[in-house]
Formats: structure tokens, sequence, C-alpha cells
């Protein structure tokens, strides 16, 4: 496996606390499940796998409060299929019937350098060697581009990205270091139809946050 580091910033972050139900409430640094997606929004295969290795925090934790109008529902699957089959329908949401305030508090100007290993699984791609994944890689996020636009926990939170080739002269992490309890890691889809959350326990020590492996044993459901 080959490490690649990333640094992503944005205006605004929201990873939710699954424990949260009604107001969304981030957790004070980006998740795993989050950060591994950036890294699958510039290269994901069926032949490849990111593994995340370690977050660091690279400005200080700051909050924002804000309230905002939110559509309560969503189309109908159903309905669509029906729609599709029949060619007719009504697939329309009214916002004025279906609008409600929600209150959040989300992370405010965010930066990471994110650590993850790429996995080439030969048996999925026998034709090629992980060389050519990791040139794919490598072309992609140095010139910016991207299969869609990576975010930071919503998808109305655009970040920004870079391939980091080096560290060296770069701004080191914050200097905080504190317990950040239970964090989510990832979904197991190991049972497709019913998917459970995974957490592990998260320490920031000096603005880094060691990930551990998905089958040690510090990740649990």
């Amino acid at each position: 496996m080959k490490t690649y580091c990333l640094e992503v910033s944005g205006d605004f972050a929201c990873f939710t606390r699954p424990e949260m139900k009604v107001e969304r409430v981030s957790y004070d640094v980006i998740t795993p499940s989050a950060a591994r997606a950036m890294f699958e929004a510039i290269l994901w295969k069926p032949a490849i796998r990111w593994h995340l290795r370690r977050i660091e925090v690279l400005k200080p934790i700051r909050w924002i409060s804000l309230r905002r109008n939110e559509v309560a529902s969503v189309v109908s699957t159903r309905n669509v299929e029906t729609t599709m089959k029949t060619g007719t329908g009504d697939l329309a949401l009214y916002i004025e019937e279906d609008r409600q305030q929600r209150a959040g508090l989300f992370l405010r100007d965010v930066a990471y350098r994110l650590h993850a290993d790429l996995e080439f699984i030969a048996g999925r791609d026998p034709q090629f060697n992980a060389a050519k994944y990791h040139e794919m890689f490598e072309r992609r996020a140095g010139k910016g581009q991207c299969i869609n636009q990576p975010y930071l926990g919503c998808r109305e939170f655009a970040a920004g990205f870079r391939l980091m080739k080096s560290v060296d002269g770069e701004p080191a992490p914050i200097t905080e270091s504190r317990d950040l309890g239970f964090m989510l890691y990832d979904m197991d889809f190991t049972d497709p139809a019913d998917p459970a959350p995974r957490f592990f326990r998260a320490h920031l020590e000096n603005g880094g946050v060691n990930v551990p492996a998905w089958d040690s044993e510090e990740v649990r459901g």
C-alpha cells in the first residue's frame, strides 16, 4: 500500500453526531468516514480501497450556531419508480407546505491534513497492477480534478484540496491535546440490508488523531 496526504479546507463543516436525532451537532474534528470520502471523491474504483491512518488539525477548532430553513421530507422512491414505469405522476415537493426551521452547531474555518493508504485488490483487476491506480490518483489530485466535489460532512459545505508530496515546510498542526470521546469510524456493510455504525475512542494529541485499523480491537460496534 502507498500512503498519500491531502490538505483539505473549507469555510464550514458538519460531521454530524448520530446520537443527535433532531438538531445537527458536529464532532470536533473530521471523522474517518468523511475523510475517506475525500479521497474517494478524487478516485474510487472497485479494485481499490482507502484506509485512513491519521488526521492533523491545522486550524483552531471554532464553532458557529446557525438556524436554517429546510424541507422536512423527500420525494418517495416508490413514487419515482411508479412514475418511471407509467410515464405519469406527481413528484413535486411544495416547499411552503413542508418547510421547517432547524438549528445546527457547525465548525467554521477548518483545515486538515489527511493521511491514507491506497490498497490495490489484485483479484478485482488482474489485468493491471497498483501502479496504474497510483498514477491515476496522483494525476487527478495534482491537477485538482475529482469525480464529485469533496465536501465537509454536508454537501453544501464544499471543500478545497491539494495533494501534499511532502509536509516539510508546511504549517504544523495545532498544539491542542484532549480526549474527543467516542467518534463514528464508519458504517459496516457486512449486511447490506442492515448497515451498522462502528466507533472508536478518538484522542487529539498535539493536533493529530491516529486512526486505528478497521479490524483492530479499538473499533467496536
